[in-house]
């Protein structure tokens, strides 16, 4: 098993944080690696992907021909063997936004080792390596005693999350999720469309809303447990290009 060190001393005043991101090639991770990298509040950005890449890839030529020298850093793993990537995993603050769906799974199985063994792993590996944050994106109705296997996975992963004691552990919890994707889903169309029709904690709320969210919760550092809800996910501030993505 292994031994969890003491947390690492408060950063000295002005030292920007070392940040880990895992999932920024999903939607909610790719609006928050843009928003990490224009944040002079943050440090070294290493971002954590199973398949090579550029940053290109995940930022666009423009903005990473942009980036200075040693700002961002890629580097390709494998999640069931994380122990072996030590050096690339010391972090103050790790995001997680890792997630899929069933159909993209293809198995309760494969979804469930992405949606819940990973976060996991990703957790204890780097409260091992002594991080003061984790901010995870979970969903709306996560609980470990929900009939629906969905909620069940992403409410599991909380508990399991919350035992590990993070300096701050924020769980965000969206409904569904509205943003640039290459082929929108009938569900997303439906619900950008009709999202006022229903209740609050029920209505669809932008990526990069929850990007904020995640972000700003990053800088409060509030100790112990935070629970992001989708109200408050909602009530982020979002670039007026992006403002008509949103039903009320």
């Amino acid at each position: 098993m292994d031994t969890i060190l003491p947390p690492l001393p408060a950063m000295p005043p002005g030292t920007p944080p070392r940040v880990l991101l895992a999932g920024a090639t999903g939607l909610v991770g790719g609006y928050l690696l843009r928003a990490l990298v224009d944040d002079p509040g943050v440090g070294v950005i290493t971002v954590l992907t199973r398949r090579p890449l550029q940053a290109a890839d995940i930022l666009g030529a423009e903005r990473a021909a942009a980036l200075p020298e040693g700002r961002l850093r890629i580097a390709e793993l494998d999640y069931d063997h994380l122990d072996k990537h030590t050096d690339l995993l010391q972090a103050d603050w790790v995001f997680c936004t890792l997630g899929t769906t069933i159909a993209q799974a293809g198995s309760q199985e494969a979804f469930r080792r992405v949606d819940h063994d990973y976060p996991l792993q990703l957790a204890r590996r780097a409260k091992v390596l002594r991080a003061h944050q984790f901010l995870l994106v979970s969903a709306v109705g996560a609980s470990a005693d929900s009939n629906l296997f969905y909620n069940r996975v992403k409410g599991e992963v909380e508990d399991a999350l919350r035992t590990l004691q993070f300096e701050a552990l924020t769980l965000a919890r969206p409904s569904l999720l509205l943003g640039e994707r290459p082929k929108q889903r009938l569900g997303e169309s439906l619900a950008s469309h009709f999202g006022w029709l229903m209740p609050a904690r029920a209505k669809p709320v932008h990526a990069a809303q929850v990007a904020a969210g995640l972000l700003a919760a990053a800088h409060e550092a509030q100790p112990g447990v935070r629970i992001l809800d989708n109200q408050a996910l909602r009530r982020m501030p979002l670039a007026p290009s992006l403002d008509s993505s949103i039903t009320a």
